[in-house]
């Protein structure tokens, strides 16, 4: 039986506080603690911009999904902010339909694109999101793409 994928509620936020924060941690990344990041999905939920896809009972995993106005079409364009599978319940297939139904979830909001940032060693998601048909070529065969941040 396949595990329900569905969207996100603001009732959902403890529960995607939870998974955020065992990402972050799982990584040794810093993390505000689980409550913190409820209370900061509420309000980006209930800002209208901010899409949350939750999959399994527990919920197991998330994709959250950010969208902005585009400046080259009348589109929006989404950026997948996260995606994330507990441990234990990887390996079954559980990514590609979190990212299947972020796919259509944000074309179902207008979006015409998709962008996604992942390190270089993360060679799983590299090759989901690849299989998905994200590229980091511009164009056809074109040069190599690179995403760049920084702290303000």
């Amino acid at each position: 039986m396949s595990p329900q994928i569905r969207l996100a509620g603001r009732d959902d936020a403890d529960a995607i506080g939870r998974l955020l924060h065992a990402f972050n941690r799982e990584f040794d990344e810093p993390t505000p603690e689980p409550s913190a990041l409820a209370e900061r999905m509420r309000q980006l939920l209930d800002g209208g911009d901010t899409l949350v896809v939750l999959a399994g009972d527990g919920p197991d995993g998330l994709a959250v999904l950010r969208f902005r106005p585009a400046i080259w079409s009348a589109g929006l364009e989404s950026y997948l902010a996260e995606l994330y599978v507990a441990p234990a319940r990887r390996g079954r297939g559980l990514g590609r339909q979190l990212m299947e139904a972020a796919l259509r979830e944000a074309g179902n909001r207008g979006a015409d694109s998709m962008d996604i940032g992942v390190d270089e060693p993360d060679l799983a998601a590299r090759r989901l999101y690849e299989s998905l048909g994200f590229s980091n070529r511009s164009g056809v065969d074109g040069p190599l793409m690179y995403v760049y941040e920084r702290e303000l």
